[in-house]
C-alpha cells in the first residue's frame, strides 16, 4: 500500500504487526496529534466479499463495546479501496512476549491478568459477542500495567495454525476448545475454555497440548488430560489450579457459566478461600461390580451315580435356557428403550439466534424441552429478538431439558452524565462507563479554568442517551499572551514565545535584504502582541536574510518509489529546537536520489532530520561553511 497518509487524517509511522487479512500500523492522528493503531484490509481482500464482510463484523462488535480492558474502536473509514478500522493504540507488549521472556508469571500475577481479561469477557458476552480466539497473543499489555483484550473478528484469520468451517472461524489451534475442535458453535464456555488454557500458559511457560500438526493438537484438546500445574511449577497454589482445570473441562457443562462467575472463583482461590470454591464435576466412568468369590474350602469329593449325573446334565439346561431366556429378555428391553431414548424421548435443538423470543419458546415447548430466558440490555438489537443460545443448533437433548435463550432488552435507558469543570481525563474516564465517547470540539480561551478543563457539553446533563452516544465538548485551553518580537533577533524571538507558554511554527518564511543590520531579526510575527490565545498557539515569523552572510552545505535525499507526488522536508535542530531550513514536493518521474543545498546564519556542525510525507525517516550530521 503506497498510501502514507489515510483518510487525510492519520499519518503512518511504522508497521507494528500483520495478521491473515489485515496489515496493523501505528499512526499519528493529525487532528489530536495522538498515536492510533490503524488496521487496514489487505489490498487482495478489498474484494472478497467474506473477508469484507469479517472485516465490518469486527468493526460493528467493537462499536458495540466500550471497557477498560478492551482495545477501543475510534473510528471506521475508506480511502480508495482501502477499508480501514482506527483502534486504540496500546504501547507495551503481548503476553506471549511477556510469556517468551520470562518463561513463567507469578502466580498472583497471572491471576490479576486473567482476572482482567474475564472482565473484558464478560462486558463481551454481555453484548452479544463471543471472542472466539482468546489466545497470549490478542492480549496487550500497556506500558503502565493495564491489560487490553483485542482482535475481535481479524488476527484469528486463517493461518498455519487456525482451523475454519465454513464463514466461521474456529480460533488458534493450541488456545481453542473441544466443541471448537469439532467445529461445533461457540458460546460463552468457549471463551472461557480459553481463558483457562491461556492461563495454564502463563502459570507453566507451556501450552497444555502442542504436537506436530493442527489436527494432532485438536485431538488432544477431545481426548487428553494436561499435565499437572504443579508437577510444571510446584509453587502455584492447588486453589488456583484447580480454577483453571475446571475452566478447561472437555465438557462445557462443567466449566463456569459466565466470566464474572470464574472471576469470583480466582479473587476467592487467591485469598485461600479453598473452601468456597466449586466443586469439578468431571463424570466418573462406572464399571459394573465384580461377583463375589465363594471363600474356598477343602472339596469335598462327591461320586455320583448314573442318575445323578443325569438329573445334573437337565438342570444344568434348564438353567442355561433360562439364562439365554434372560439374556435374550434384556437385550430386547435395552434395545426398546435405547429406540425410545434415541426416537421418542430425545429432541433436536434448532437455530433460534435473531427469532422473535415467542416465536422460539414456541417451538421449544413443541419439542417437548424447557425454554429458560436470560435478559440482557443490548443497543442495537431490538427487545425481545434472541441474541445468542445454549446448546446450539443441532444438539441432541432428552425430553425436558433446557434451552437457555438471551433476549434483548433493548437500549438500556440513562441519561447524559455533568462532566463540566471536570479535567478532560477524567470526564472521558466518566463516560466510559456510561457507554458514552467524548470528542473535543473546540479549545478555547479561558480566564477561569486550567487547560483541559470540560467548559461546555452537549447534550446537556440530564438528556436521554444510549451506549455508543457521542458528548461534545468545549474544552479550556487555559491562556497566555503574545509577546512582542518583532524587530528581535530569532533567538530571542523563539526564546520569549516559548517562556510565554507558545510554540513557534518550524516553517519560518525568510524576506532577503542588503541591509547587514537587519540579518537573523524578525520582520514580522503572524499574531499581533498582546493578543490573549490558548496555550501552545503555534507563532509563525517573518526573518530578514542577507544571502551573503548566510553559510551552506549540501544534501543528498534519499526518495521512496512513488506514483504520485513525495513532500520531502528537512529541519535543523539546535538547543533551541527544530527549523524548516528546506520543503519541496518531488513528482514521481523526478531523481530519486536529489541532492538539494540548505542554508543556516551560522556556520558549523548540525543535526538535521529527514520528513518523507510528514512522516521522519532518519537524521544525519551536517557541516555548513
Amino acid at each position: 500500500m503506497r498510501e502514507k497518509i489515510l483518510g487525510g487524517r492519520y499519518v503512518l509511522v511504522e508497521q507494528i504487526g500483520v495478521g491473515g487479512m489485515a496489515i496493523v500500523y501505528r499512526a499519528v492522528d493529525r487532528n489530536t496529534a495522538h498515536n492510533v493503531a490503524v488496521k487496514v484490509l489487505k489490498p487482495e481482500f478489498n474484494r472478497d466479499a467474506e473477508f469484507v464482510s469479517r472485516f465490518q463484523r469486527e468493526a460493528e462488535a467493537a462499536s458495540k463495546m466500550s471497557h477498560h480492558n478492551i482495545v477501543n474502536l475510534l473510528d471506521v473509514g475508506m480511502d480508495g479501496d482501502n477499508r480501514y478500522l482506527i483502534m486504540e493504540y496500546v504501547s507495551g507488549k503481548t503476553l506471549k512476549e511477556v510469556i517468551a521472556e520470562k518463561g513463567r508469571i507469578p502466580a498472583a500475577t497471572a491471576v490479576q491478568i486473567a482476572i482482567r481479561i474475564l472482565s473484558a469477557l464478560q462486558h463481551a458476552h454481555q453484548n452479544g459477542i463471543i471472542h472466539r480466539d482468546i489466545k497470549p497473543q490478542n492480549i496487550l499489555l500497556n506500558a503502565d500495567g493495564h491489560v487490553k483484550v483485542a482482535d475481535f473478528g481479524i488476527a484469528r484469520m486463517a493461518n498455519s495454525s487456525t482451523l475454519t468451517k465454513g464463514d466461521s472461524v474456529m480460533g488458534s489451534v493450541h488456545y481453542f476448545s473441544p466443541e471448537q475442535a469439532q467445529g461445533q458453535g461457540c458460546d460463552v464456555t468457549s471463551d472461557i475454555y480459553s481463558v483457562g488454557v491461556t492461563l495454564y500458559e502463563m502459570l507453566t511457560g507451556r501450552v497444555p497440548f502442542d504436537g506436530d500438526s493442527p489436527v494432532a493438537i485438536a485431538m488432544q484438546h477431545l481426548h487428553a488430560q494436561p499435565e499437572d500445574i504443579r508437577r510444571i511449577a510446584p509453587d502455584v497454589p492447588d486453589a488456583i489450579c484447580h480454577v483453571c482445570l475446571k475452566a478447561m473441562e472437555k465438557n462445557p457443562a462443567y466449566r463456569y457459566t459466565s466470566a464474572r462467575e470464574m472471576a469470583s472463583e480466582l479473587r476467592k482461590a487467591l485469598a485461600g478461600q479453598v473452601d468456597q470454591l466449586q466443586p469439578r464435576l468431571t463424570p466418573v466412568s462406572r464399571t459394573p461390580a465384580t461377583v463375589a468369590s465363594h471363600a474356598s474350602g477343602q472339596s469335598r469329593v462327591r461320586q455320583t451315580t448314573g442318575r445323578n449325573r443325569v438329573r445334573q446334565s437337565n438342570v444344568s439346561m434348564v438353567v442355561l435356557t433360562l439364562l439365554v431366556l434372560c439374556v435374550v429378555g434384556y437385550g430386547l428391553f435395552v434395545g426398546t428403550q435405547a429406540i425410545y431414548d434415541k426416537v421418542v424421548n430425545s429432541a433436536t435443538v434448532g437455530f433460534y439466534e435473531n427469532s422473535d423470543k415467542n416465536v422460539a419458546v414456541r417451538e421449544i415447548t413443541r419439542l417437548g424441552l424447557v425454554a429458560e430466558i436470560v435478559g440482557v440490555k443490548h443497543s442495537t438489537i431490538p427487545e425481545g429478538v434472541v441474541v445468542a443460545q445454549w446448546p446450539r443448533e443441532d444438539t441432541t437433548l432428552r425430553k425436558g431439558d433446557k434451552v437457555v435463550l438471551t433476549v434483548s432488552l433493548g437500549p438500556e435507558s440513562m441519561t447524559v452524565p455533568s462532566i463540566r469543570n471536570m479535567t478532560l481525563s477524567d470526564a472521558q474516564t466518566t463516560l466510559k462507563a456510561y457507554g458514552l465517547t467524548l470528542t473535543v470540539v473546540e479549545r478555547v480561551v479561558s480566564r477561569t479554568h486550567d487547560v483541559d478543563f470540560v467548559l461546555t457539553q452537549v447534550p446537556a446533563a440530564g438528556d436521554p442517551c444510549q451506549a455508543g452516544d457521542i458528548i461534545q465538548v468545549t474544552v479550556s485551553g487555559g491562556i497566555a499572551y503574545v509577546p512582542r518580537v518583532q524587530g528581535r533577533t530569532f533567538s530571542e524571538a523563539r526564546e520569549l514565545i516559548s517562556a510565554a507558554g507558545l510554540t513557534l511554527n518550524a516553517a519560518i518564511e525568510y524576506v532577503e535584504t542588503t541591509d547587514e543590520t537587519l540579518h537573523g531579526k524578525v520582520k514580522q510575527q503572524s499574531i499581533a502582541a498582546d493578543t490573549a490565545v490558548i496555550q501552545g498557539t503555534a507563532v509563525s515569523l517573518t526573518v530578514y536574510r542577507v544571502p551573503s552572510m548566510l553559510h551552506r552545505a549540501r544534501l543528498t535525499i534519499d526518495l521512496p518509489e512513488s506514483d504520485g507526488l513525495t513532500n520531502v522536508r528537512v529541519t535543523l535542530v539546535d538547543e533551541g529546537g527544530e527549523v524548516t531550513v528546506y520543503q519541496q514536493d518531488y513528482p514521481s518521474n523526478a531523481s530519486r536520489h536529489p541532492e538539494v543545498e540548505l542554508v543556516c546564519e551560522e556556520a558549523g556542525e548540525f543535526t538535521c532530520r529527514v520528513y518523507i510525507n510528514n512522516v521522519f525517516k532518519y537524521a544525519m550530521t551536517v557541516r555548513f561553511e
